[in-house]
Formats: structure tokens, sequence, C-alpha cells
């Protein structure tokens, strides 16, 4: 299982896998913006960073409990060897979130980003 994002700026294609990875665990439609929380990551190159940044996002979910339903991030640095996002959503409530899946880590396993072309992909565990 994984994660297939695009976007027009670096920017826009690690917002778009950040919320790639809630969506294959939750319906994005039911979480509502209702916190902020800021979080930071970075690697030593574009890949490395990738999974750093993922595995902010889902430490977030697996340590607090909170759903993204945004993100905004401002990658740094030419290639991006870090990045400061904020994310906004809410805490998981059983009432109204029903969870798909878990993923349980980001892999390194045929990891691919393009920043170029604006394209990644990012195998899961679950």
């Amino acid at each position: 299982m994984g994660i297939w994002a695009t976007g027009g700026s670096p920017a826009e294609l690690f917002e778009a896998l950040g919320l790639g990875l809630f969506a294959l665990q939750i319906d994005l439609r039911r979480v509502e913006a209702r916190e902020e929380r800021a979080l930071s990551a970075i690697g030593a190159d574009p890949i490395s960073l990738t999974v750093a940044y993922l595995n902010q996002l889902l430490l977030l979910q697996s340590v607090d409990g909170f759903l993204v339903r945004s993100i905004e991030a401002r990658p740094i640095g030419q290639p991006p060897t870090g990045i400061l996002a904020s994310v906004s959503g809410e805490k998981y409530d059983p009432a109204r979130h029903h969870l798909r899946i878990e993923v349980k880590a980001i892999t390194l396993h045929d990891l691919r980003i393009d920043l170029e072309r604006g394209r990644a992909r990012v195998i899961v565990d679950i």
C-alpha cells in the first residue's frame, strides 16, 4: 500500500503526500480543522526528508490521536532538506471517525520523489 502524490511545487507535493497519508487511514471529509499544530522535519536529501516528514505526521496521529485535515508546508533549501509545516485537524473521535487501516511506518522501499516533475511515490507498512 502506498501514497502517490503530485504537486505544482515542492510545497504542494509535500502537502499532497501528507494528506495522502491520512486519506489512506480515514475519510478526510469527516475531519474538521479545529486545531492547528506545527511540525518540522529534516533530512540529508529529499528522500530522507520525505520519510522524516511523514513520520512526524504519523507521530501526531499515533501519539496524540490527531487527525490532519489540511497542511501548509514550507520546504527549506534547494533541494529541500527541511520542512516547516502547519497542520490543521482534530483529535480522533470514534463516534465520527472510522479508521480504515493503520499505517505503522513509512518505508524507504522503492520511494521515489521527483521535485522537478512534482511526483512522488511512498510505500507504507500497515
